[in-house]
């Protein structure tokens, strides 16, 4: 099989990890050769409630049997996308009550701009200085790394890029600005949390002048800062929320949501503003519903605040810097790049999945499925501190 997926399947890097899956299941990724993998990453956020989760798979198995897709997305009255909608709205904070439905996060930014200047009228977005919201072009063009964005150029015009967390750039932020698009918290960056109330005076500077307030929740939402939202940990509503990754449980899926008011504008001036063939679809709306139920019936959220205190209690050695992160949105930060690296592959070979974060070469992450157990962390953690203690023995050896 891995020969087959270098031969004729499209790839990322030069050197991805490859593992041949057989099969998965709670916290656990098993490989062709039997061999069970801890799995620390969720598929970068995305299985929120871990791999197989019973719940999700009978969701999708009894809506596979009534109906898949019957018609484009906003004509028909399907059940699962209704039922998700009305829950979402049931959890959301006023006014954000409507919710497009979509096919994966970067689609969800890429309505969220559109929505923000059918609205406004204006046509300057404001993004943050290493940012990630997605890779198709309008996401791409709200990133300011020139080595990732210099290939595909031309991008999208009115952009510009204030530095997360510093107040003195909300100046920039004018009558000319349709919206501001901010992470909750920055991911690719770092995992770096919003400070001395920054979101909310974002917000503020937004309402003076007229501007929106997007904020992107595609890693930080469903649970995994410990709320189902992220922003909901900084006291400050957006006007336009943007999802994805652990909404699916493992299902590829996005949303935006706005207000009635908002929302509505996508309807006329022209009708179809915005055109999705399978967003919606009621497979997938099936198994994303059975994932937000999950969530909000259980106490899978408040476990996220007692894990992170152990994920913190478990993770200090001398070659780790800090922790950044909130609940399971976590960042093991270390002295050097070349450190993160090898713990990362040293990992896979002792069976624990970690992965890299886009921007800060330092850092690993820690993103399990919200699932897991204080066992299972434990044995991950210890894993990880294990190869720490080698890694600086072979340092100090050098």
């Amino acid at each position: 099989m891995k020969e087959d997926f270098f031969k004729y399947q499209a790839q990322t890097t030069p050197h991805p990890l490859a593992l041949e899956v057989s099969h998965a299941q709670g916290c656990y990724i098993v490989t062709t050769d039997g061999k069970e993998h801890l799995d620390f990453v969720a598929g970068v956020s995305a299985c929120s409630l871990g791999h197989s989760h019973p719940r999700i798979v009978s969701a999708i198995k009894e809506q596979a049997e009534k109906y898949l897709h019957v018609m484009v997305y906003g004509e028909y009255a399907q059940k699962p996308a209704v039922d998700l909608t009305k829950l979402l709205a049931e959890n959301f904070p006023a006014p954000l009550s409507k919710t497009y439905l979509v096919n994966s996060g970067t689609e969800a930014i890429e309505g969220a701009m559109k929505l923000a200047r059918r609205a406004t009228g204006r046509t300057e977005i404001i993004a943050a200085k290493k940012a990630y919201h997605g890779n198709t072009m309008g996401s791409l063009s709200l990133m300011d790394c020139e080595e990732r964005v210099k290939p595909f150029r031309p991008l999208l015009g009115g952009i510009s890029f204030i530095e997360f967390n510093n107040q003195d750039d909300l100046s920039k932020i004018t009558d000319r600005t349709a919206a501001v698009i901010l992470e909750t918290i920055q991911g690719g960056a770092g995992f770096i949390i919003p400070e001395n109330n920054y979101l909310k005076k974002v917000k503020a500077r937004c309402e003076e002048v007229g501007a929106l307030l997007v904020l992107d929740e595609i890693q930080p939402g469903f649970g995994r800062t410990g709320k189902l939202f992220g922003f909901e940990n900084f006291d400050v509503v957006p006007d336009i929320v943007a999802m994805g990754k652990g909404m699916g449980g493992g299902l590829p899926v996005g949303a935006f949501s706005a207000s009635e008011e908002l929302m509505d504008l996508l309807m006329d001036n022209p009708k179809l503003g915005h055109i999705t063939t399978f967003g919606g679809n009621p497979l997938i709306a099936a198994g994303a519903l059975a994932t937000l139920r999950e969530i909000t019936e259980t106490d899978l959220m408040s476990q996220c605040v007692e894990k992170e205190k152990l994920f913190r209690k478990l993770l200090q050695h001398s070659l780790i810097e800090e922790v950044r992160g909130k609940g399971l949105m976590l960042a093991i930060i270390l002295k050097t790049a070349e450190i993160a690296d090898r713990l990362v592959l040293k990992a896979k070979e002792n069976q624990l999945i970690l992965f890299w974060l886009l921007f800060e070469r330092r850092a690993v992450r820690i993103t399990p499925p919200l699932t897991i157990s204080k066992e299972e962390i434990r044995k991950g953690c210890g894993i990880i501190i294990d190869i720490l203690d080698i890694i600086k023995e072979e340092t100090a050896g050098c």
